[in-house]
């Protein structure tokens, strides 16, 4: 037996109304971006169709996250990055990248609070120390990023070594790239596996 409790039910009706069948009330995006927020899961179902449509409105939810004065947390060269990968061979290696990635940062996302929480009850310079740690954990989360991008594009790391070695990079992959392409699938999925291992 499990303890695990079964996913609030949310039907969205043809006017665009929410209905949560936990409370039996109307609810807004607000209410389950705040029901997010306290770890409740839900799934949201078409009333008339029955379709699982969960990712749509999450990417509602995002989406008028962003919209709002001093909320947006998605860099603009994120965001072009991704909708670059729809439509690419590596599209279907992305979420699970992803889900990784945002799985790591939330891991160290109590580490930093816990930081932070210690700076701020130093005596000595407490701002100073403060600064010093969300500065290592940007320099973290930046780097991780950055690998993430790095491995996803298998001619970036190519044109990097190319141009480190002081020659230049093609635009794009030769007949005698694909073995070099394949070299460099193995050695991210030998960091993926690494990674899930950690």
């Amino acid at each position: 037996m499990t303890n695990e409790k079964a996913p609030i039910t949310i039907k969205k009706y043809a006017n665009r109304r929410l209905y949560n069948t936990g409370t039996s009330t109307y609810v807004t995006l607000e209410d389950l971006a705040l029901m997010v927020k306290n770890g409740e899961d839900f799934v949201v179902y078409d009333a008339k169709s029955g379709d699982d449509i969960t990712r749509p409105v999450l990417a509602q939810i995002i989406f008028e996250q962003e919209g709002k004065d001093g909320q947006s947390m998605l860099p603009i060269t994120f965001l072009r990055q991704v909708i670059r990968f729809y439509g690419d061979s590596m599209q279907m290696l992305l979420p699970s990248y992803l889900e990784h990635s945002i799985g790591n940062f939330t891991s160290q996302q109590q580490k930093f609070r816990d930081q932070m929480q210690s700076a701020m009850g130093g005596k000595e310079l407490p701002g100073a120390q403060l600064f010093g740690v969300m500065e290592e954990q940007a320099r973290n989360n930046m780097a991780m990023f950055s690998q993430a991008f790095t491995m996803f594009n298998p001619f970036t790391a190519a044109q990097a070594a190319a141009k480190a070695q002081g020659g230049s990079a093609a635009a794009g992959p030769e007949e005698g790239d694909l073995d070099a392409l394949k070299k460099q699938m193995a050695d991210m999925q030998a960091k993926i596996d690494g990674l899930s291992r950690k």
